[in-house]
């Protein structure tokens, strides 16, 4: 006998329409956009067609006497995004249970919490990092600072997420069995979060490490100095070297902080 799959149930028409022109209406503000930031393509072009010649070749050229140097910065870099992501994955982690519903029961104490995480979250990383600059002077612990602050932000609202997904039921089972509150924070709530936590974490320490390497140019220390120094003076040979090694590194982060995310969660 053979096998009858059911047939297929047709759209109504007045929802079809309806993606139809939210299709239709993100398309046009796509275009309107550009009218409002005025790009004229032909005169970008033209600027791209004249110093592809003289830039692209250079880049591809690297300046290896300044390898020791850029791996120099490099590593400050790195270091700079660990202390930055390791302090801001701590640090988030009593704000995320701040913001969370499930485990705050007061109402304003979690708006709160959630308002402060959005607040951090709306001062890019460049800015934050010309703030601390002014703070604590041109120097790696402004970018230290500057990726802890905004990392915070980030991972304070992932952490609240998770909280929030949590099976309820093992605590209030722990709780109807007179569970105190560090047995169930212990043996309830931990082991449900502590995979998907630090697999987060490390995946912002990818997104610190980009992060990082464009904060020297506003004086927070890394490599982004050397950027700014190599674009200052036109000097492509050296900018290349250094996209070479920034692309090198990130590539390798990226693919055993992959692996390790994969074995935690």
């Amino acid at each position: 006998m053979a096998l009858q799959l059911p047939p297929k149930k047709k759209r109504p028409f007045a929802k079809r329409a309806r993606n139809w022109l939210i299709a239709l209406a993100v398309i046009a503000i796509y275009i309107w956009t550009f009218t409002g930031i005025e790009i004229d393509f032909a005169k970008a072009g033209e600027r791209m067609a004249n110093n592809f010649h003289r830039v692209i070749p250079r880049l591809f050229d690297p300046n290896w006497e300044t390898f020791p140097q850029v791996m120099d910065k490099m590593m400050e870099t790195l270091f700079i995004a660990f202390i930055g992501s390791l302090s801001a994955a701590v640090l988030a982690v009593p704000l995320g249970f701040l913001s969370a519903r499930n485990m705050t029961r007061n109402r304003v104490l979690t708006v709160t919490g959630k308002w402060i995480l959005s607040a951090i979250r709306a001062f890019p990383d460049l800015i934050l990092a010309i703030l601390f600059v002014v703070a604590v002077g041109a120097k790696p612990f402004a970018g230290v600072l500057a990726i802890a602050v905004g990392s915070i932000g980030m991972l304070g609202k992932l952490y609240s997420e998770v909280l929030e997904s949590i099976d309820m039921k093992v605590v209030e089972a722990m709780e109807a069995n007179g569970a105190n509150k560090i047995q169930i924070l212990f043996h309830g709530i931990l082991p449900q979060i502590i995979p998907e936590f630090l697999s987060y974490a490390i995946y912002r320490f990818e997104i610190d490490v980009r992060a990082s390497s464009v904060l020297g140019y506003v004086g927070a220390g890394g490599i982004g100095t050397l950027i700014y120094f190599a674009s200052a003076n036109r000097n492509w040979n050296d900018m290349g070297m250094i996209l070479f090694v920034i692309i090198l590194v990130v590539t390798v982060i990226d693919l055993l902080s992959g692996y390790i995310r994969k074995r935690i969660v």
